[in-house]
């Protein structure tokens, strides 16, 4: 006979957090939202690797990118760079990611010599950008040999297929500096030449960066950069169950510092095999961690395979429909609850600590500091990342409101079959995910500090500084249908509604 658990499945929305005491110190710049990525023994004094936010970006296709992984390393979290792509294309994002400095831009505008003005115009309106390199061969590492900016050419009185060569600035008329300059020396040469961008090249004067003056106050200041012992930010990168053995060291050498398995479903020998193989050549100096899964049985599983964290969640994600095509899953807040029992009696037999990752139903930013009351350690978010300029998707105007495209792995446009591979053919038998938009919010930064600030907030009413802390002190209580009404705006006339509608 089937086993029947005793209680629902339940989602965040369910559940509200109840306040503690809060002392005078208990004020939001206090909090700290450091948090293990990694697992650590009892006494150890730091993990191997630690994030500055709980807060991960989706190994997606519509989520993290090496644009993505930038921006969000700079802000204390980590991006897993998606797997469903060629091998030589994630390794790159991850080079690009590894090889970012603080005011060093790697230009994402370059031009042939020998191309033309229209060109110039068509990449000027793809990229936003008025700065052209020119390359010799139109990369962004190519040996420079002049720019182009609108301060170069009048449309008015040039025809369009008007050479590159014969209207750029050529590199003996520009200002530079030989890489290995610091930002502060390269900002100097900026200001006492009245300059808008200074290139950066190597001893062959290939391209290496480019430093603008319009990024002088966005580069000051980030406290949270998440950085390696050499200074680079870190990243992550997603793997699959069917080419690891060839992915993981070309991602090894590209630089990342931490893999996940991409799997829809964590509780199988194809997630034991990738791990014993990592382990088998890498030893303990790879990091991987696995899932997902949903249970006690799950988590115990993965730990005892080897993984280094393990996430929770299927079919809890905003694009994602397994629960409804193929009936399996469980509801997040309960899944997670267990878990963490896992993780915690697991702790206690073992003195092995293995963090959590709580993987979708995440609707309302409130739901992040539920799910880290709950017990999760970090976030792992799709849906959230993908509204912000820096995903890799496109920005598109619907019905006059902007809007960013986002699809599920496991939809027809995505065809990661191998996040969903059962060890049968290679392809997608069926979908489990969808196509769809999501609202436009904007720069990742102001989005995220915004979160934090709710996040911090929310734990000085529990009377919390750390996220530990937040576990051992939060009280949840389980709400009603009618509370979940109560909780939101109601038996009021909204300012922003036409009252003469509502008196119909």
């Amino acid at each position: 006979m089937a086993y029947y658990y005793k209680e629902p499945s339940r989602t965040f929305s369910e559940y509200l957090l109840v306040p503690g005491y809060s002392s005078a110190a208990c004020i939001p710049a206090n909090v700290s939202l450091k948090t293990p990525i990694v697992k650590y023994r009892k006494g150890e004094e730091d993990p191997a690797l630690t994030l500055n936010i709980p807060m991960v970006s989706a190994v997606m296709q519509a989520v993290s990118g090496d644009r993505m992984g930038i921006a969000l390393a700079r802000e204390g979290g980590l991006s897993f760079i998606f797997c469903s792509q060629s091998i030589e294309s994630q390794a790159a994002m991850v080079k690009k990611v590894k090889k970012f400095k603080a005011g060093f831009v790697t230009s994402d505008s370059n031009i042939r010599p020998d191309q033309t003005l229209k060109e110039v115009l068509e990449l000027k309106e793809k990229s936003g950008h008025s700065t052209v390199a020119v390359t010799d061969d139109g990369t962004s590492d190519g040996k420079l040999l002049g720019l182009v900016t609108s301060r170069d050419y009048r449309i008015s009185r040039m025809g369009l297929d008007t050479k590159v060569e014969t209207f750029m600035t050529p590199f003996e008329k520009l200002v530079w500096a030989k890489d290995g300059v610091t930002l502060s020396e390269a900002n100097d040469i900026l200001w006492e030449n009245k300059l808008n961008s200074l290139p950066i090249i190597d001893e062959n004067q290939r391209l290496t960066h480019f430093v603008f003056r319009k990024d002088y106050s966005a580069h000051k200041d980030n406290p949270n950069e998440l950085l390696d012992s050499k200074k680079s930010l870190v990243v992550g990168a997603g793997i699959n169950t069917r080419d690891f053995a060839t992915r993981v060291p070309a991602l090894v050498e590209a630089g990342a510092d931490i893999f996940c398995i991409d799997s829809s479903e964590g509780f199988s020998e194809w997630q034991k095999l990738t791990i014993e193989w990592i382990r088998e050549k890498y030893g303990d100096t790879v990091k991987v961690g696995a899932g997902n899964v949903v249970d006690k049985e799950g988590f115990r599983f993965l730990a005892e395979c080897g993984a280094d964290f393990i996430k929770v969640g299927i079919g809890g994600g905003s694009i994602c429909i397994t629960r409804e095509t193929k009936g399996i899953g469980r509801g997040q807040a309960t899944a997670l609850i267990d878990v963490c029992e896992a993780r915690d009696e697991y702790f206690k037999e073992t003195g092995i600590y293995i963090p959590v990752c709580s993987d979708g139903g995440i609707v309302y930013d409130y739901h992040m500091t539920l799910a880290l009351a709950m017990g999760a350690d970090f976030l792992m978010l799709g849906r959230y990342f993908s509204r912000f300029d820096e995903s890799p998707t496109n920005r598109l105007n619907i019905n006059g409101n902007y809007v960013k495209e986002y699809w599920g792995e496991g939809s027809n446009r995505a065809r990661n079959w191998q996040r969903y591979d059962m060890g049968g053919d290679s392809k997608l038998s069926f979908e489990e995910g969808v196509d769809s938009y999501v609202p436009y919010a904007g720069a990742l930064k102001d989005n995220v500090g915004m979160t934090l600030s709710k996040i911090r907030s929310t734990m000085c009413n529990c009377g919390s500084l750390s996220l530990e802390e937040l576990r051992a002190k939060a009280k949840i209580t389980m709400v009603s249908a009618t509370s979940i009404v109560e909780g939101g705006a109601h038996d009021v006339i909204l300012k922003d509604r036409d009252i003469s509608m509502m008196n119909r």
